[in-house]
């Protein structure tokens, strides 16, 4: 009985399995076949030429320039992003009213498209009659001066995805037992001890899942990216994935843009064990 019910489970994933084969497994096997030849303007598989795409792309200045703006992006995405969904989510566990109001403007970026509000900031952003120039009473192009766009495009990154982390803090902290808030207070600690004590080793999970999911998510932003600076000025916002749309779309360089995303791929997934093992590590210690 137990083996025809196991039977039936692997029959209801089989759906499942095929999307996730045709859409996902089955294009990553192609992109890493696409990289080891030359390409036609159609993205046919011309010539097998083996590592050279590889090789031509670790050579390149572009592409060593386009990292470089991929992790300065990350950084400015995540530590942004985490810290707003973290403050938010904190300043809604005070009961007060209209804190429902406050609640749902706090998650309402996740129902924005980036698309979207990246045409609303190209406007905000304007040097001439933006309201962030009006308001600091500057005169800063923050979309065409290489000091202000990728801060600029990495801020709004950060405030979509603030939305989202946002829910994953409030749902961390609504699970903390007020029994320990209770018990740190009978034992002298104030609110700056307790939320160090407290707050912080209970959300540590919740946050090293936040970090984790906001890192894959920065070294994957394109439309935003696209539609306010289109990678400049120059190359100052020209990030990976950016820099694979423009081979592979604009240069027709398939294979080398196919070497580009197995790249891509291969820095997310060190990136991703090495945060996993070093959680693993700091709980191994406990």
């Amino acid at each position: 009985i137990m083996k025809e019910y196991d039977n039936k489970a692997y029959l209801y994933m089989l759906p499942a399995l095929a999307l996730l084969v045709i859409f996902v497994f089955y294009p990553f096997v192609q992109t890493i076949i696409r990289s080891l030849y030359t390409t036609d303007n159609m993205g046919s598989n011309t010539l097998f030429i083996g590592l050279e795409n590889y090789s031509d792309l670790l050579s390149s200045a572009s592409f060593w320039n386009s990292l470089k703006v991929t992790l300065i992006y990350v950084l400015i995405v995540v530590l942004f992003g985490v810290l707003i969904g973290f403050a938010t989510a904190l300043l809604c566990r005070v009961n007060f009213p209209g804190i429902r109001l406050f609640s749902a403007a706090y998650s309402l970026p996740i129902a924005i498209a980036s698309s979207g509000m990246a045409l609303v900031f190209k406007v905000m952003l304007n040097q001439s009659v933006g309201i962030l120039n009006v308001l600091l009473k500057t005169n800063i192009n923050w979309l065409a001066d290489p000091k202000w766009a990728l801060i600029s495009v990495g801020i709004l990154t950060a405030w979509l995805n603030s939305g989202m982390n946002f829910l994953y803090f409030s749902s961390g902290l609504a699970g903390i037992d007020d029994s320990l808030y209770e018990a740190a207070s009978i034992d002298g600690a104030n609110g700056p001890n307790q939320f160090i004590h407290v707050t912080l080793p209970s959300v540590r999970p919740i946050m090293f899942f936040v970090v984790v999911t906001n890192i894959i998510n920065a070294f994957q932003s394109f439309g935003q990216i696209k539609l306010l600076t289109q990678g400049g000025p120059g190359e100052a916002t020209n990030v990976i994935v950016h820099d694979i749309y423009k081979n592979a779309f604009m240069n027709y360089r398939y294979g080398y843009a196919s070497a580009e995303s197995v790249v891509l791929f291969i820095i997310v997934m060190i990136l991703t064990i090495i945060a996993f093992r070093s959680n693993g590590d700091r709980n191994a210690s406990k």
